[in-house]
């Protein structure tokens, strides 16, 4: 199944020509600062996205083994990458809806900040 996705200002669009994994909803401290919350993101096989890009797509170095992708012009966080590693996740927001995609699990859940709570009574991990 194909899937398209996009930043914001729709400078940065994607194509996905395979399977997307169910996504996660991260809760570590790197993945709030992108996204002024906790991130929801699904893992394709890398070789399987095709990123049209007018130049102004940014890869950060957020750690030694991971870079994220985003939208230089409207700030659209879009992707993470571990290096190395064959699979890039996607930010479930940044899809064409109708995903079809639920929910999996939280992950990093010991470092959530404390102004919300996770009540969806789906599996709850302290790290990854």
């Amino acid at each position: 199944m194909s899937r398209e996705g996009g930043c914001l200002c729709g400078g940065v669009t994607y194509r996905i020509s395979g399977d997307l994994k169910a996504p996660l909803a991260c809760h570590c401290s790197q993945c709030a600062r992108t996204s002024g919350n906790y991130a929801a993101m699904a893992a394709c096989r890398t070789d399987e996205l095709t990123i049209a890009d007018d130049g102004t797509l940014s890869w950060f170095q957020s750690s030694p083994e991971v870079r994220r992708g985003f939208r230089a012009r409207c700030g659209g966080n879009l992707f993470w990458r571990q290096d190395p590693g064959d699979e890039t996740y996607v930010t479930v927001g940044t899809l064409t809806p109708p995903t079809g995609l639920r929910l999996a699990e939280h992950i990093f859940v010991a470092s959530r900040s404390d102004f919300y709570d996770i009540a969806d009574g789906l599996p709850q991990k302290p790290q990854w």
